[in-house]
């Protein structure tokens, strides 16, 4: 390791990761469970899924954000996070940088991130 001095401050890097995972999940999901007809048509899924998929979104981001159950939650956004992915390369047929900057690499970077999680842990400040 080339700054072994740097490792002191893994807990606060992987509170720091948890938050940003926790922030972009409830913020998708909330949009979903807000408006579920609206956001059905522009990712091609029932409204019923579509709120289903936003409260599934929602929960993970605060199990993630609070480090209750957060395992189980980063393996659930990661699942969320794979069916993205399945969609945008075999039924958008969109790029890994896609048009605009809405490829799958946004994806795959979300889902590392909570392999992170789910491997690691939340570290110590986690409420749970």
């Amino acid at each position: 390791m080339l700054w072994p001095g740097l490792a002191t401050y893994g807990d606060a890097a992987l509170l720091a990761l948890r938050l940003m995972v926790a922030v972009i999940f409830f913020w998708s999901g909330f949009s979903h469970a807000r408006a579920p007809k609206e956001r059905a048509k522009s990712i091609g899924f029932p409204p019923g899924f579509t709120l289903l998929l936003g409260l599934a979104e929602m929960a993970g981001a605060l199990g993630v954000a609070t480090g209750i159950l957060i395992q189980p939650a980063a393996l659930g956004l990661i699942l969320v996070m794979l069916g993205a992915i399945q969609k945008k390369v075999l039924v958008w047929k969109t790029g890994f940088w896609g048009e605009k900057s809405s490829g799958w690499h946004y994806d795959l970077m979300l889902v590392v991130m909570n392999l992170v999680l789910l491997t690691v842990g939340g570290g110590r400040y986690v409420i749970g």
